[in-house]
């Protein structure tokens, strides 16, 4: 069976048997994804996160089907019916849709209308029926009238019944009806009489009428919203007609009163049982499909999002904009504690300025702030205008920050933990400054959903969901490693190796201890194990370590190899890492071993070239038009820098500094042909746009880039 896994995740995913059961055995003994990518190169043939999690996804849906095969095969043996060619060929099935129409005929019933005619004893004349050899079926029939069986008619109702269900329980009839859904299934999509204005945001699809493969999934997953909403009527058909005729070329093998009787029946079959039930599947199929695309596009989002470059450990004030309510304003340390709080009321109706001002000029020299963050929403842009027309005594960069997900993060629990005394809106303005610091570090405490970058994300499987952006978060986090001393415990959480409990023993550990001084000391942590000290060592740095090993992504396991390397040359492993000259005279194949490849050997080199090296790149300042404040300043043509700020499979929507983003097409990003946005765009980046549609009553504003020079 396990043989069997392998080789079909082989053929699903286009890896060899060779990569695949190794990989599974390293999770299987319960190494992490993160963990397996960047330290058992060797024994996975070099395998990504991607690849290990399709690995992983297979394997378990795989399982299922191995269970459920368990239950279909006791059920008919229950029954009786078990005979060695059905075990075989049920063994031998790994696709679900075929093994369901296997079991159908097994599968027990809830009462169904055959059910309750062979009850009343009509199975043989249902049989008389089929065979299509009696010229007189009324004939026939009356010898049944008796009992429940009020007339003939009765009879050969209850006999129609029992060969419909036999007809959609038929594996040929039911691939048949499969088929044509799959060529020419059509998805039609009505508005609900009287519900034209509550559904007005849906109008696109009022009346909409299209072939399901090639309705795309941002498409499918607003049509299905809006048939969740009551809103719209949606059904998928293929051509009727087609189907049924195929099916009497089937069933209907005479043209006398027994063959009308077995058309009608097979008519009844395909409208009342086969049709809805192939329909039902292909809904689901596609649903499904249409949430693999959108979490794939939410999961990459996430991704770009959470690597965002960080300003680093400077000194930060954070600024959460309003006008009635004024401008909270935090200022934090380079560690991202919350040094001081007040509020400052520059813009109307309050408009104090100059108070504003002097508690500014004051809070940037008490504090020695480098920089500034300002949140994008109300008020934003009055904010930085404001900042940017004071000559403070202190040079200071400002930056506009994302501030989606703040408001969830200062409700939340962690919040309330780590500032019990502060309401909202003071943890709000910290968390846009601790985002600029470090957008990966703070963004951990949201729920991803909440951060502004999925495409219909509450309309997908929510299990599903969960799981992958979980995934992402631990792929990145493990990515950009973080700092052992100075992590929270939430942050720490999605370390390789370390749950929750482990997390909080670590920073339980480090306020009873102070802060660690090697890799080595975390074995002192309660319930801290050889493997789970295996699976997160290497992704924790310890900055000023007597080790210098203990600040890089050289694993503790490795420690060893670099130990001999340094030997060799005759010096220490810190002038080793110091000394560019040393490390060109290393020659790997030296330190090849069975153990240890050259994938190792080459990863290591590379991390004694960029100790710690943070993969993210260096942040850059950026300033929108200073004459667009809202979409009643735009006008065709015109030309403007802007954010992206969320892609889906259509397009990136861009931030062009007013509160409605801009569409960027998926045909507008390019002067070539692109089929995925993330070709040309990323999460963040700085565009220059040109407005080509402004439609203000539904607040919609079409940009492209064709034929703009990106910097």
């Amino acid at each position: 069976m396990i043989q069997d896994f392998h080789r079909m995740i082989s053929a699903a995913l286009g890896i060899s048997e060779r990569q695949i059961s190794p990989t599974l055995g390293l999770l299987e003994d319960g190494a992490t994804i993160p963990f397996i990518s960047r330290y058992r190169k060797e024994a996975t043939g070099g395998l990504n996160e991607v690849q290990i999690e399709a690995i992983q996804t297979q394997y378990e849906k795989l399982s299922e089907t191995a269970k459920r095969k368990e239950t279909i095969l006791s059920t008919i043996q229950e029954q009786g019916k078990l005979t060695p060619e059905l075990r075989k060929r049920i063994e031998e099935t790994w696709d679900n849709n075929i093994l369901e129409d296997i079991y159908l005929p097994y599968k027990p019933k809830r009462k169904t209308r055959a059910e309750a005619a062979r009850q009343k004893g009509l199975e043989p004349l249902a049989t008389l029926l089929m065979l299509q050899r009696e010229p007189h079926p009324e004939e026939r029939a009356a010898g049944y009238v008796k009992g429940d069986v009020k007339n003939i008619e009765d009879a050969l109702k209850g006999a129609r019944d029992i060969i419909a269900e036999h007809v959609s329980e038929d594996e040929r009839a039911r691939n048949s009806v499969r088929n044509s859904f799959a060529r020419q299934g059509t998805l039609t999509a009505k508005v609900v009489k009287g519900k034209e204005e509550e559904a007005a945001k849906y109008r696109d699809y009022f009346d909409c009428s299209e072939s399901l493969r090639r309705c795309s999934s941002h498409r499918l997953l607003a049509i299905r919203r809006a048939e969740a909403e009551g809103l719209l009527k949606v059904s998928i058909s293929p051509d009727d007609e087609e189907c049924v005729e195929r099916l009497e070329r089937q069933f209907v093998r005479s043209n006398n009163s027994c063959g009308q009787q077995v058309a009608e029946a097979v008519q009844d079959a395909y409208k009342r049982l086969l049709k809805p039930s192939i329909e039902t599947e292909f809904a689901t199929q596609s649903k499904e499909r249409a949430d693999e695309e959108a979490i794939k596009v939410f999961a990459e989002n996430l991704r770009q999002l959470l690597l965002a470059s960080p300003l680093g450990q400077k000194r930060v004030m954070g600024i959460d904009p309003g006008f009635r309510t004024g401008c909270k304003v935090v200022c934090l340390d380079a560690q991202g504690n919350l040094l001081h709080n007040e509020n400052i009321y520059p813009h109307p109706p309050v408009s104090k300025q100059k108070e504003a001002f002097t508690k500014l000029q004051m809070m940037l020299e008490s504090y020695k702030i480098d920089a500034v963050a300002i949140g994008n929403g109300t008020a934003s842009r009055e904010t930085e205008e404001f900042l940017k027309h004071q000559r403070f005594n202190r040079d200071v960069q400002i930056f506009i920050v994302s501030e989606q997900g703040a408001s969830i993060y200062s409700a939340s629990k962690i919040a309330r933990d780590e500032f019990p005394e502060y309401d909202v809106t003071v943890r709000g303005a910290v968390s846009i400054g601790r985002r600029l610091m470090d957008p990966l570090a703070e963004l951990v405490k949201i729920d991803p959903k909440s951060i502004g970058v999925g495409q219909y994300q509450h309309d997908v499987d929510q299990t599903k969901l969960k799981k992958s952006l979980d995934q992402t978060v631990e792929n990145c986090v493990n990515q950009v490693g973080v700092n052992l001393n100075t992590a929270s415990s939430h942050l720490l959480t999605y370390i390789s190796g370390l749950g929750p409990q482990l997390a909080q023993n670590i920073v339980n550990y480090r306020t009873a201890n102070g802060a660690f001084t090697s890799r080595k000391e975390l074995m002192k942590v309660p319930r801290m194990g050889a493997k789970a000290f295996e699976q997160c060592a290497g992704f924790l740095r310890i900055p000023q370590a007597k080790n210098p090993l203990d600040n890089t992504a050289v694993h503790p396991e490795s420690y060893c190899i670099v130990e001999q390397m340094a030997k060799d040359l005759e010096c220490s492993v810190a002038e080793l890492i110091a000394s560019k000259e040393l490390r060109l005279k290393i020659n790997p194949e030296r330190y090849l071993s069975p153990t240890v490849g050259m994938p190792t050997l080459k990863d290591i080199l590379l991390e004694l070239d960029k100790p710690g090296r943070d993969p993210r790149g260096p942040i850059k300042i950026f300033e929108f038009d200073k004459n667009v404040r809202t979409i009643n300043d735009l006008r065709e043509g015109m030309e403007l820098p802007g954010i992206v700020g969320n892609i889906t499979n259509f397009g990136a929507f861009v931030d062009i500094g007013i509160k409605e983003n801009g569409l960027v097409h998926l045909s507008q990003l390019a002067d070539r042909f692109i089929s995925d946005p993330n070709e040309v765009v990323s999460i963040h980046q700085h565009v220059r746009v040109k407005v080509i549609g402004i439609d203000i009553d539904r607040k919609r504003i079409q940009l492209t880039m064709k034929g703009m020079e990106q910097g």
